[in-house]
């Protein structure tokens, strides 16, 4: 490569491709946007330059000539070369025009992915997001690592000393199988009506675990000796008959679609956890995740249920 100024030009490159695409040198200008005088003196500069008739024409037709049928080809490649510079460019200037690589737990991605999918190949046509699904643990380890650029979590669990928008709190309900005493009425949960109750819980691990958990234990209800890898096992066991369970909001719809199970809120104050988009103070892509986190939120599913007496007011960021 020399680093003399080239004689010729990109745009002087277009005129030519545009050229031999429309085999007319008024189609040319047209979709180049500019005179068909000005683009008929860019061209003949192109090939006094190169050297090289690039076409015939007559008043009838135009074509590339055999020698410009090589560099055109050349042109070509070139110009597309210039295109990717382009995008590379662009992408680089904004995150959102490529790709990212976000971290989420279990408990939320299989109920809120299919929502959010089609809201951010809308809004962002030009983003691939790499989900990675893993627990809390181990995504907070990535994020920190910088495998991972952002990871939506509860923020109940330790993630760290993380930048932070919130996308919405998920509130818990219980969950029964038909026929259960806990079935018998529409009304809220109070403590006391979980006394002694059998609960199923999901394995150790999962955050959502432990805040169940320290619910249940102030109800002085039985945790079972099963442990869930998933919350649809959780709601299987559920509708078999093993017992009851906690359930965030967001899953409801899926799985009392999957299996027959009554569902009832808490009374208050109402468990719940308090989903968001982290990512590491350090970060240059802050800005730009802060809007992501603004879509995930208007994206949100509204078909979660709210507990009895409630609203569902979209929440405001909180960093």
């Amino acid at each position: 490569m020399h680093l003399n100024p080239h004689p010729f030009t990109l745009r002087q490159l277009q005129y030519a491709v545009a050229v031999a695409d429309t085999l007319s040198f008024r189609k040319a200008a047209a979709l180049c946007h500019v005179s068909q005088p000005s683009l008929s003196a860019q061209l003949a500069q192109l090939e006094e330059v190169l050297g090289v008739r690039l076409f015939e024409r007559d008043h009838k037709r135009v074509l590339p000539t055999a020698a410009g049928q090589r560099l055109l080809e050349r042109a070509r490649r070139l110009l597309l070369e210039a295109d990717d510079l382009q995008d590379e460019a662009r992408r680089v200037g904004d995150p959102l025009d490529g790709t990212l690589r976000i971290g989420i737990i279990p408990t939320v991605s299989p109920y809120l992915l299919p929502a959010l999918t089609p809201v951010l190949r809308k809004h962002y046509p030009r983003l691939t997001v790499a989900w990675v699904e893993d627990k809390t643990e181990a995504l907070t380890r990535s994020l920190e690592a910088g495998p991972l650029d952002a990871a939506l979590l509860a923020l109940e669990a330790d993630v760290g000393d993380v930048e932070r928008d919130v996308i919405a709190k998920d509130a818990f309900f219980v969950v029964a199988p038909k026929g259960h005493p806990l079935a018998a009425r529409n009304t809220p949960v109070s403590l006391a009506e979980l006394r002694e109750a059998k609960v199923l819980l999901l394995d150790e691990g999962h955050c959502l675990r432990e805040q169940a958990l320290a619910f249940c234990t102030r109800a002085r209800a039985h945790e079972q000796e099963f442990r869930a890898t998933s919350l649809s096992t959780l709601a299987q066991m559920v509708a078999g008959g093993a017992g009851v369970t906690l359930l965030p909001g967001l899953a409801i719809p899926t799985e009392s679609r999957r299996a027959e199970l009554v569902v009832r809120p808490i009374a208050p104050p109402v468990p719940h956890r308090t989903l968001a988009l982290v990512w590491r103070r350090s970060t240059p892509l802050a800005d730009a995740l802060r809007r992501l986190a603004a879509t995930l939120r208007d994206g949100y599913p509204q078909d979660t249920p709210a507990p009895r007496g409630t609203r569902k007011p979209r929440p405001n960021p909180s960093r």
